[in-house]
């Protein structure tokens, strides 16, 4: 690991941009590195901004497979390859080990985006050859993008922590714990939006960034982030006003949002969490939770679409996920339906109720549900918002979270005899 937050940079020629782009990045170590931060014009830097956004799609499909097999949102059946279905569910008094790929990977595939944005900032900070509204979208950029990798990382290890300070690989940062993780992360979203406040986007950007390219857009998308970390960190009020300042709307499209995107091009990178339906070998199917728990009428069990009964290691499902539905299928960062369930659980916790409603029905009507007619309790609509988010945000990597803020965990299906529901990642072994 923390070779890997020394030495290894993604950059990628802007005349190669992807609109999504994956290539083999080169190492560039030590006196490298210093030239290349040294005065780096807008060109260099904008190799790095798509790196960068290339970056965040390596082994995203991995870490939704963890995340969402511990959630019990799915199994990742895969003849190479039987941690998915041991380790993961804690089968036979399997553990998960802090040398596997299920964490390992994961976490360096995150760091070394991490990398980058901090050469990114180092370097629009050095430069000569761009005005200082130009490094302020740059600086803003890099820090937005970095507090998502680190979140990523945060919501796999929990109370175990994460390293924030990496941008000295001569004296890295201390691990820290989860409270001050948040802190930090929140924090570092706050330094992006005022940077990018006073700045301008000369960079290109991907077709994910789709009416969020510029200076303003990525404040909105800055801010949906944020509102994201403050309900994690269980401040209501101040999610609230994260999501005035975001592309949040309750008459808005549910899809509205940023993305990274795939491509078939030449050098581009597929979507690796696509799998064809009622397919066999490589496969992953739903929970049979899933189709068990929801409710009659509800449109989302298009999510998990029948298929003929697929089995391993005493774990069966006739319901494939079906969410990313081809190879080419973009993959939600934030998006809007997410947003409108964060302003509902907001309004939950500070007590206002009808609006907490008002949000949760544009949800249910948009799924073929009747408007709730529950209690107007805090327990009874807690359940309520926890249900939309499983069914709305299935497999986007929020369901394993949400239940661990609301100590839940016990509430997980055990699959087997034997099971555990795990409540966090170790630490990969190179950080201990």
């Amino acid at each position: 690991m923390k070779k890997i937050i020394i030495n290894s940079l993604l950059i990628i020629s802007a005349s190669t941009l992807f609109i999504s782009c994956q290539k083999d990045y080169g190492n560039l170590n030590g006196p490298s590195v210093e030239s290349f931060v040294s005065n780096s014009s807008a060109s260099d830097l904008n190799n790095l901004v798509t790196g960068s956004e290339s970056g965040m799609r390596n082994n995203i499909a991995l870490y939704l497979d963890d995340v969402g097999t511990i959630g019990r949102e799915n199994y990742r059946f895969s003849a190479s390859e039987p941690r998915y279905v041991t380790d993961l569910l804690g089968a036979d008094n399997a553990v998960l080990s802090n040398s596997n790929f299920y964490i390992t990977n994961t976490w360096a595939s995150r760091y070394r985006v991490v990398k980058n944005c901090n050469t990114l900032i180092q370097a629009a900070t050095n430069s000569t050859l761009i005005s200082a509204e130009e490094k302020s979208g740059y600086i803003g950029f890099a820090q937005t993008i970095k507090a998502y990798q680190l979140l990523l990382c945060l919501n796999q290890t929990d109370s175990n922590g994460i390293r924030i300070d990496v941008s000295n690989p001569a004296a890295l940062g201390p691990v820290i714990g989860l409270a001050p993780s948040l802190d930090a992360i929140s924090a570092l979203l706050d330094s992006g939006k005022a940077a990018l406040a006073t700045g301008t986007v000369v960079f290109p950007l991907s077709g994910g960034f789709t009416g969020f390219s510029d200076a303003a857009g990525l404040i909105e998308f800055n801010r949906a982030l944020s509102a994201r970390v403050q309900v994690y960190r269980s401040n209501w009020t101040a999610a609230l006003t994260a999501l005035s300042e975001s592309f949040f709307g309750l008459a808005n499209d549910f899809n509205l949002g940023v993305y990274s995107v795939f491509g078939t091009g030449s050098g581009d990178q597929l979507n690796p969490a696509y799998i064809p339906q009622k397919q066999t070998g490589e496969v992953r199917v739903a929970n049979p939770s899933y189709a068990q728990d929801i409710l009659p009428g509800d449109d989302r069990i298009s999510k998990a679409t029948l298929r003929p009964v697929a089995s391993l290691d005493g774990l069966s499902s006739d319901r494939d996920v079906w969410v990313y539905t081809s190879s080419t299928a973009p993959m939600a960062i934030v998006r809007n339906e997410e947003l409108i369930l964060i302003y509902a659980e907001a309004n939950i916790q500070t007590s206002n109720f009808p609006e907490a409603v008002k949000a949760l029905n544009v949800i249910r009507e948009k799924h073929g549900l009747a408007d709730y007619s529950g209690p107007l309790t805090s327990t009874a609509l807690i359940n309520e918002m926890l249900y939309e988010r499983r069914y709305s945000l299935f497999f986007e990597g929020h369901r394993w979270i949400d239940v661990r803020r609301y100590n839940l965990l016990t509430t997980l299906p055990l699959d087997r005899p034997g099971d555990n529901v795990w409540g966090l990642f170790p630490l990969p072994v190179s950080e201990q």
